[in-house]
């Protein structure tokens, strides 16, 4: 069997959408983006598939090495999503071409679902308390937000009350056992993070995620040593060579890799299975399309310290094009009571609805990220 074709398809809200076909008819999907920056992956893309036209797709893990070693310069979130999105789809076409699912080439399960959590409230969060209760009715046991806006190095004590009023908005609605996610986003400094981690303690929170940007994360010495509240962060390291120094310095409980950005399942497989090796859990992150959450809920199949699985169904950035949008039969990703069954079609598990695609790639969209300042002028992070 060799590789022929490939296309791109850039479709609404914000996703990159890749189809590789065969000699045999067999066709992978694969979903390389970072988010606002689709068109640079893309080109990422056709730059590496020129190793890969006329090659057997079954050998992923030279394909892997080729793509990554073979460049000079390498990793990072543009040549790594590359890779991760056509790995997705040769994985896909390897389950095809077997007649099984990936994570059965994988080992085999080690869990029947696995647990997710939705989205609450949006960039700048309101109204979270009655979203948090719709969510909890239709059966979810945990959400995630935004704990923040915008906040300089040091900030107001006002900021601060301002998160810890809608956390507790969210924890009144829900009661005291539904799992709440409380993301910083990386938009909290470290002076303003040890007081912000420290005032949300006594909501027991399921995780704060990246409570510093990770070019600080040696910071995350400092807040684990203040409170008790498990660390989550990872969805802006890109290789297990990324992690590795996050595990060794023993400061994260939670590592969060996106398939879709961090070296796809061949490399995001070895990145949890090293951090099950430090009792570190794992919660890949994906508030992307359905072939990059197929993608998780394969690795999560295999993986006995992955424990909850993000998901984007309703999350804000989807406006006019939603998860089950692009699929044949959404009931592959159907929620029960909190959880979702693994997919256990050949390959990814989901049949691409590819004329819809197709419509939708004529639509195409540019995606960037809102730009913040501080009232002073001066840039914030988002």
């Amino acid at each position: 069997m060799k590789i022929t074709s490939y296309e791109s398809f850039q479709v609404p809200p914000r996703w990159l959408f890749l189809k590789i076909e065969t000699d045999e008819g067999i066709v992978g999907w694969g979903e390389p983006v970072i988010e606002g920056r689709a068109a640079t992956v893309k080109a990422a893309v056709d730059e590496l598939m020129e190793y890969l036209i006329g090659k057997d797709p079954l050998n992923i893990e030279d394909h892997w090495n080729l793509m990554y070693r073979a460049g000079f310069y390498r990793g990072g979130p543009i040549l790594m999503s590359a890779i991760s999105g056509i790995d997705q789809a040769l994985w896909d076409i390897k389950g095809k071409y077997y007649h099984a699912p990936v994570h059965q080439l994988l080992g085999g399960k080690a869990r029947e679902s696995i647990k997710v959590y939705s989205w609450i409230g949006g960039d700048r969060p309101s109204d979270v308390g009655e979203a948090a209760k719709e969510i909890v009715s239709k059966g979810f046991t945990a959400v995630k937000m935004n704990g923040t806006e915008e906040l300089q190095y040091v900030d107001s004590y006002e900021k601060i009350d301002q998160v810890i009023a809608r956390i507790a908005a969210v924890r009144d609605a829900v009661g005291p056992y539904v799992g709440i996610g409380i993301d910083f986003h990386g938009r909290v400094h470290k002076p303003m993070a040890k007081i912000l981690a420290k005032e949300l303690e006594v909501y027991r929170p399921m995780f704060i995620e990246e409570p510093v940007l990770p070019e600080n994360n040696e910071a995350l010495r400092e807040i684990a040593n203040h409170v008790a509240i498990p660390i989550a962060t990872g969805e802006r390291m890109f290789s297990k060579w990324d992690f590795k120094k996050l595990l060794t310095d023993g400061y994260a409980d939670i590592i969060q890799p996106d398939l879709s950005h961090a070296g796809g399942i061949t490399e995001c497989k070895k990145i949890i299975s090293m951090a099950e090796a430090f009792d570190v859990a794992a919660a890949p992150h994906c508030p992307l399309g359905p072939i990059a959450l197929a993608a998780c809920l394969q690795v999560d199949a295999t993986c006995h310290n992955a424990f909850i699985q993000e998901q984007s169904l309703g999350i804000h950035y989807n406006q006019g094009s939603d998860l089950l949008d692009y699929i044949v039969d959404n009931q592959v990703f159907k929620y029960e009571e909190g959880y979702v069954k693994i997919p256990s079609g050949a390959g990814l598990g989901i049949e691409i609805n590819e004329d819809h695609v197709r419509k939708m790639a004529e639509i195409g969209h540019n995606w960037r990220n809102p730009v913040w300042r501080h009232r002073d002028g001066s840039i914030a992070e988002w």
